[in-house]
């Protein structure tokens, strides 16, 4: 599991904003989200609040399940956010 430090950062607690948002401009609730990526919706709350540390593999799942590009779940690039 991640550290807890790097869970609290501005620029995690942004890529989950992003993660949730993706969900949601997908028309999907958490259980419909579960079901895609065959996990629990537990899972999948606990992904979008930080309490479970996303990995980079499970973000792309994330942006499949969602129709969208992985760029669109990544900083892009922000400075400054620590």
């Amino acid at each position: 599991m991640g550290s807890s430090k790097a869970l609290q950062t501005k620029r995690y607690r942004a890529f989950l904003d992003r993660l949730r948002k993706a969900r949601l401009d997908a028309g999907l609730t958490q259980v419909e989200a579960a079901e895609r990526l065959g996990r629990p919706q537990t899972w999948v709350s606990k992904c979008e609040l930080g309490e479970r540390r996303v990995d980079f593999v499970e973000a792309e799942d994330f942006a499949a399940a969602y129709g969208v590009a992985l760029d669109a779940l990544a900083s892009r690039g922000r400075r400054g956010d620590k």
